[in-house]
């Protein structure tokens, strides 16, 4: 077949200017867009309450320090907690909103006259298994099929592909698609002879080449899955909402066939909705874009979000890597809004299967996030869109923060007494006398950190009937119960392995040693006993350094736990990728029991299409 398949309409150019992170920008087309009467107040609700707890721990805490005064040293220690404990109390706070916002607030049906919109639905993909894309891909147009409306949708496949036997199942597919599909459903395809910037080069390209023909873009990555319903509300709420540049979708997961991916998807389904609901009250119209599951309108971000290069240290220009943050930052400073609806339901996404698979996400994701610091002096920012960059960071930053102070618990000992700076203090001026952290204050600050971490658990189960869901959507209150159960312990298992993970992703980052941006391994993989051994080193020597200090009785054993979680990191990590077929009554996910129809769509469309590329007449189960 040919090796150069393009099915594209006519072209429509629109131009995409880079912009200037050094001036100023106002899009002149750009409503006037009033903020929220009650935006200021959720911010105050959600920031004052973590800013009040931070400053009461650091009042209790000092007065644990010795009499003569907070030393250098101690203050660094007080103010690396207190760091740590304002983004825990600030989550709390936000799902405490969010709680609030659900029992308080009806979902209001919007009013006003919807304007039809052409929108073209853009999915990217990079050496992706085409019959599973093309399947959802299906799902999608015929749902907006059935479902009807004003609007007019077409899907475009962006392709970006470097493998030639991949592209040519991608065309093979897209033909084989497009003689199935019913009629008026349009699909297109193209494939770019390079892959220039990544998926950001990719969304450009459209934009400047057939972009110009069409209203909106719904922005899908090539796991996304979305209702008709869902896909439809996006549209008619751009419509509705002039000042909008883009509107973000809450992705819920689903798909989990592991052990780690269900963890995460029971996780996201149970206790993401309170904080969605929160944050999205405190954002207003100054939201976040997580980069794909989100309509955005195509003449403002042609004009208001091309992205430049950054100039790195090493003074050559680098690629902004998370580029969702940017855009959005971007949209709102020139004056459209970015809004965040997470009510709306019918938005999917699938997650890592494994623990190794999340945990090479996650360096890409360090090495985006950690760049978007240099944008924080950016002109023209919102306050907010800077706090989503700052946010973005810290919430990788926080890792050797807390890594550091593991070291420094560590370090003091479980007494003065047997502490092992006893050594250096305090006969030895030249080190500060360290407090004497009793087994009791051990506990109470231990106790106080776990049980803010674990608040947002018991609130969004709280939440769960205000959203509309109900335990026997997870198979009954005690099939809930065990799953919760199951879930909170993995948790705590596999956190201290996440948290030195991101320590060692932040140190690539900033030693320059993590490069490119791979794509996502969609399918992960089981790994050998090699590549786990390689790959969890510094956690499992850690894990036994600490237990070998609790058991000569110079570390607390508070610090058990943690202990124990890193010296079995690799049996742990071989355990994520275990397929969850005998566990599901241990994780039952809402979306197992009550299967959306669009899943059940998606499976049959991928059946069907692989069973065609196969070259077999039947029907076989997807791989």
């Amino acid at each position: 077949m040919s090796a150069d398949l393009h099915i594209m309409p006519p072209r429509a150019p629109l131009p995409m200017p880079k912009q200037d992170f050094g001036r100023d920008f106002r899009d002149t087309k750009a409503p006037d867009a009033d903020a929220p009467r009650d935006v200021a107040l959720w911010r105050v609700l959600a920031f004052s309450p973590a800013m009040a707890a931070t400053l009461a721990l650091v009042w209790l805490m000092e007065d644990w320090f010795a009499e003569e005064g907070v030393t250098l040293v101690e203050g660094v220690l007080l103010a690396l907690i207190s760091f740590n404990f304002f983004w825990i109390a600030f989550t709390v706070s936000t799902v405490v909103l969010g709680v609030l916002s659900l029992s308080r607030q009806a979902s209001r049906r919007p009013r006003g006259p919807v304007r039809p919109l052409r929108v073209a639905l853009l999915m990217p993909v990079y050496n992706e298994v085409p019959w599973y894309v093309l399947g959802n891909a299906r799902s999608m147009l015929e749902e907006l099929r059935a479902r009807g409306g004003v609007h007019d949708y077409a899907m475009f496949i962006l392709s970006d592909t470097r493998d030639d036997a991949i592209a040519a199942q991608e065309q093979a597919s897209i033909e084989a698609l497009r003689n199935s599909l019913a009629p008026g459903l349009a699909l297109h395809y193209r494939r770019r002879d390079s892959n220039t910037d990544r998926k950001v080069g990719n969304i450009a390209d459209w934009v400047q080449h057939w972009g110009g023909d069409w209203d909106a873009m719904l922005v899908l990555d090539a796991d996304s899955l979305m209702t008709g319903r869902a896909i439809a509300q996006l549209t008619d709420a751009l419509a509705r909402d002039p000042g909008a540049g883009l509107i973000q979708s809450f992705p819920q997961l689903i798909g989990a066939q592991t052990v780690f991916a269900r963890m995460q998807q029971f996780a996201n389904g149970v206790y993401g909705a309170a904080f969605a609901e929160g944050m999205a009250r405190w954002c207003g119209q100054e939201g976040n874009y997580w980069g794909h599951n989100a309509i955005i309108r195509t003449a403002a971000f042609a004009s208001c979000a091309g992205l430049p290069r950054l100039r790195s240290r090493s003074g050559r220009d680098r690629l902004i890597m998370s580029h969702d943050f940017v855009e959005a930052g971007l949209l709102r400073r020139a004056g459209w809004t970015v809004r965040f609806l997470p009510r709306i339901r019918g938005s999917y996404e699938e997650t890592p299967p494994t623990l190794i698979d999340h945990i090479q996400r996650d360096r890409r994701w360090c090495q985006g996030n950690l760049q978007h610091l240099n944008l924080l002096r950016a002109r023209g920012f919102r306050s907010i869109s800077r706090f989503h960059l700052f946010h973005g960071a810290i919430g990788y930053l926080m890792s050797p923060i807390w890594f550091a102070l593991l070291l420094m618990w560590a370090l003091i000992g479980r007494s003065e007494e047997a502490s092992v700076l006893n050594y250096f203090s305090p006969a030895n001026p030249l080190f500060p006398q360290w407090p004497e952290m009793t087994e009791a204050r051990h506990l109470l600050v231990i106790a106080l950190i776990y049980g803010m971490l674990l608040a947002p658990k018991i609130l969004g189960i709280a939440a769960l009937p205000l959203t509309g869901a109900r335990y026997a959507d997870f198979g009954g209150a005690w099939r809930f119960a065990i799953s919760f159960l199951t879930e909170l312990v993995l948790s705590v298992l596999y956190a201290p392995i996440l948290m030195v993970q991101q320590v060692i992703a932040v140190g690539r980052t900033v030693l320059g040693l993590q490069r490119g941006w791979s794509p996502q391994a969609r399918q992960g993989g089981r790994y050998g006993l090699g590549t786990l051994a390689v790959c969890h080193a510094l956690e499992t020597v850690i894990g036994l350094a600490l237990s070998v200090g609790i058991l000569a009785g110079l570390v607390s054993p508070w610090l058990l736990p943690i202990a124990f979680s890193l010296a079995l990191a690799v049996p742990l990590s071989a355990l994520s990728g275990v397929s969850a077929q005998g566990a599901r009554r241990l994780l039952q996910t809402r979306e197992e029991v009550r299967e959306p129809a669009i899943t059940r769509a998606a499976r049959s469309y991928r059946r069907e299409l692989k069973a065609v590329l196969d070259g077999d007449a039947r029907v076989t189960p997807a791989e």
